[in-house]
């Protein structure tokens, strides 16, 4: 049988994050994606200069239409920027019973530019949160999500993923790539309890799409049929080969994305 997984989430004209980093990354790891776009960003590498929310009508009638005709594995829900949407979102995945539902609460994109308004976090909390099997904030959305301080430490890390955690989601993972120290520690908590995913930071500017990618990676894995902790570790090797590899891109003139298909581009020029 064919795996097969789901993106809703926001589109790059870059190409860099989004659904089309979603979309290439289900592809890297052997899964077929279809998508169901929620919002269009006219942004690159240097920022984001608009965003067009999709009508929320209309992403109810692309949910409809992609669950109702394929067998879809895992879902992965990314950009959402307002209430309306998240509310056609959350309809969507009850009325069509959706499982294996991996949420990346975007909030800010890699050049800083804010991705959604101040009253639809709340929204995405208590809506959301409760019915989706995993969350990924990274540091800084955690911290906006809890109204706190950046976590500074594994222990910090740990208190807030337990708090996240109470907040509905079956399980947390706790990203922590954009931490100060030279480690790129990831916290997963779940029902059986706390596992650590560690790499080296890689020093490279070209990170565009990196929390869309992961999120996305695991999508794929449940996909696949791997447990939540094997899927975490294949995200987790997935996107940081890729960012080892970014830099033998050249694309634009920002903070250029990973590099999703790293296993098969042999030569770049």
């Amino acid at each position: 049988m064919t795996a097969i997984a789901v993106t809703i989430a926001g589109s790059d004209s870059g190409g860099g994050a989004g659904t089309q980093a979603d979309l290439k990354t289900f592809s890297a790891l052997g899964v077929y994606g279809a998508s169901v776009i929620a919002a269009l960003t006219a942004q690159n590498t240097r920022g984001v200069s608009g965003i067009h929310d999709v009508p929320p009508d209309f992403v109810t009638a692309q949910i409809d239409a992609v669950y109702s005709d394929l067998d879809v594995n895992a879902t992965k829900i990314g950009m959402l920027s307002r209430i309306d949407t998240m509310e056609a979102v959350a309809a969507g995945l009850e009325r069509w019973a959706v499982k294996k539902v991996v949420l990346d609460p975007v909030m800010v994109a890699a050049s800083g530019d804010p991705l959604i308004i101040d009253d639809a976090v709340d929204f995405l909390v208590k809506r959301l949160f409760p019915i989706v099997d995993m969350i990924t904030p990274n540091l800084h959305e955690a911290a906006r999500v809890l109204d706190s301080q950046v976590a500074q430490s594994r222990a910090d890390m740990r208190d807030q993923a337990k708090r996240l955690k109470a907040l509905g989601p079956a399980a947390v993972l706790l990203k922590g790539g954009h931490g100060t120290t030279g480690e790129s520690a990831d916290l997963l908590l779940d029902e059986t309890g706390e596992h650590w995913f560690d790499a080296v930071r890689i020093a490279t500017d070209n990170t565009h799409g990196t929390g869309c990618t992961l999120s996305s990676a695991i999508a794929a894995g449940l996909a696949r049929g791997l447990s939540l902790t094997e899927s975490v570790r294949l995200g987790k090797d997935y996107v940081t080969a890729a960012i080892a590899a970014a830099d033998t891109l050249r694309i634009g003139h920002g903070h250029g994305p990973v590099h999703h298909f790293h296993a098969f581009w042999k030569e770049t020029t």
